[in-house]
């Protein structure tokens, strides 16, 4: 079953004398079925950023749409949009996106103070996910306090207290080091296991590698994609590694 369906999207930028356009996205078709792992890869330029900002409904694509479990995003009303992606979708950022003066604790449960949840409710559902995560004796302390790693599992956290249909994750192994990576990407694929929809742009071939399926974006499109099928993770990883040397190849074996 899909939670996620885009089709024919198009999103074409324009100067501000609207003398000049550029079509970052041209015609991108594809699906997320419920409780996938998918990495969307392609280089800078590529239209991926683009990408991830329509289906975290952050811009509206030219033409074509994006369902999210059958709700068009075009047509939420923009006074609606701030609720419908704190209840609908849970972000992973790069640098963490997490507010210094608030413990993690607090920064994880934002999200649900602003919805108006009730404090014990809070508590209730923050409980078995710090557990899962390993930061139960975290959350009392600031994130200038704790490591990249340890910040990142707390935005993590942050992500899944809301039970968000999809868990949008941009680049979130970018500001970690190898070992934080390396926990950070296992993290996500035990999420996942439990039935967590994942969808994670990423540079890293090493990140991708831990997802389901690999998209590669190329000049707006969807240039190809690869299951993995029963590959390990070194399978795969080799594996992604060739399709993206054909991608910069323009398909040409060297």
């Amino acid at each position: 079953m899909s939670i996620m369906e885009v089709s024919g999207l198009r999103k074409v930028y324009s100067s501000r004398l609207g003398g000049n356009t550029v079509e970052a996205l041209k015609n991108v078709n594809f699906s997320v079925e419920k409780g996938e792992f998918v990495a969307i890869m392609g280089e800078s330029g590529s239209g991926k950023t683009t990408l991830l900002n329509i289906l975290a409904a952050l811009d509206r694509p030219t033409s074509g749409r994006v369902l999210l479990d059958g709700l068009d995003l075009s047509k939420i009303k923009d006074s609606l949009m701030a609720q419908f992606r704190r209840d609908n979708l849970g972000f992973v950022f790069q640098e963490f996106n997490l507010l210094d003066t608030f413990t993690l604790e607090d920064n994880i449960f934002l999200p649900l103070v602003l919805a108006g949840t009730p404090y014990r409710e809070m508590e209730d559902r923050l409980r078995p996910i710090a557990a899962r995560l390993g930061i139960p004796g975290l959350l009392k302390k600031y994130p200038y306090e704790v490591s990249g790693g340890q910040k990142q599992r707390a935005a993590v956290a942050r992500a899944m207290i809301t039970n968000p249909k999809i868990i949008l994750a941009d680049e979130p192994t970018g500001a970690l080091d190898s070992r934080a990576s390396d926990e950070l990407l296992k993290l996500f694929a035990e999420v996942n296991a439990l039935g967590q929809t994942i969808l994670l742009v990423t540079h890293s071939v090493k990140a991708a590698s831990v997802a389901k399926r690999v998209l590669f974006i190329k000049d707006g499109e969807v240039y190809h994609q690869l299951y993995r099928g029963e590959d390990g993770d070194e399978q795969f990883y080799r594996r992604i590694s060739d399709s993206l040397k054909v991608m910069a190849t323009g398909g040409r074996e060297e």
